[in-house]
């Protein structure tokens, strides 16, 4: 066969070719894993009329969710409780919990629409009337 010929009928049989390689099944791109939620301890000391802010990276959008676990000696007095974002220097408040305390299981509860630096912060409402120490657990994805 002349090679003008031989290329001639490559043309013509390419698509042929190339269509018998493809396929109409749908490419399976596999399933997202579920995202592992991760959760932080912040531990301090409160004094009267203080507030102490804690900062922390959010590596997916999700739920947010800041929860006092320990508060001593007076586990049944009310603190503030706020989620906010931070800026390096300072927590812009989103969610405010202004009566929050361990008995109560109290939390400050968001969503983080996208991944960055979020903060929380614990500060006196009024009732301490001695230096407090706190656990609060920070969970978010």
């Amino acid at each position: 066969m002349p090679r003008s010929t031989t290329l001639f009928a490559l043309l013509l049989l390419a698509p042929l070719i190339a269509s018998a390689c493809g396929s109409d099944d749908p490419i399976d791109t596999g399933t997202e894993p579920t995202p592992i939620s991760i959760t932080e301890p912040f531990s301090g000391n409160l004094n009267p009329n203080g507030s102490r802010t804690h900062p922390f990276s959010v590596a997916r959008a999700g739920t947010v969710t800041a929860r006092i676990t320990a508060l001593a000696p007076d586990d049944t007095l009310g603190v503030g409780l706020d989620l906010g974002t931070w800026n390096g220097s300072t927590c812009a408040v989103i969610i405010r919990n202004s009566n929050a305390s361990l008995t109560a299981n109290s939390s400050a509860t968001g969503t983080a629409q996208q991944t960055g630096q979020f903060c929380v912060s614990i500060y006196d409402i009024g009732k301490l009337t001695a230096s407090t120490d706190y656990t609060i657990d920070v969970t978010h994805y």
